[in-house]
């Protein structure tokens, strides 16, 4: 039953709102993911779909909606990297998360292997090769070959139920 102050809501929407906060109570970690486009110039986008395939191939993926505006950067230079971000770097992954803002002017970044743009002072760095873009619904799964990578430690950052948390002591 709905009343005025309430609108009705498509059982679509209801069922894909409910899909989003039942897949939210998985924790990932939180990773910036960076490129060049077709001019040159540094993408990057905040990634919490990243994972581990295979190691043998060194195999990692991770997942871009078709309509983010770095689409056609990630699914068309060969090579990317992922940062696996610290869990004071929060500010980071908000930026990257954003919009039209010069996200490179606000970081410490250098030209990684093959010119891809390199965070620097993350928990972990991947250099991969892209191999397939595997079609994912309204997603495109990017499967990548790891080439290099380097690990920093720290805590991680970490996102649950649509928040970043902490994580407990140990």
């Amino acid at each position: 039953m709905t009343t005025e102050s309430t609108p009705a809501i498509a059982p679509s929407a209801l069922q894909s709102r409910a899909l989003r906060d039942t897949l939210g109570q998985f924790t990932t970690g939180v990773t910036v993911v960076t490129t060049r486009d077709a001019a040159g110039q540094p993408a990057g986008m905040t990634v919490n779909s990243f994972n581990s395939v295979s190691l043998e191939p060194a195999l990692v993926l991770w997942s871009i909606d078709k309509q983010s505006l770095g689409y056609d950067s990630f699914t068309q230079q060969e090579h990317f990297a992922v940062h696996v971000l610290k869990a004071d770097q929060q500010h980071i992954s908000n930026l990257f998360a954003g919009r039209g803002a010069d996200k490179f002017g606000q970081v410490h970044w250098h030209a990684g292997p093959d010119g891809v743009p390199q965070l620097e002072d993350c928990a972990a760095f991947f250099h991969c090769r892209r191999v397939q873009c595997i079609d994912g619904g309204d997603h495109t799964i990017l499967l990548g070959e790891v080439l290099e990578f380097t690990a920093n430690g720290g805590e991680p950052l970490v996102f649950h139920r649509g928040r970043y948390r902490a994580l407990a002591g140990d």
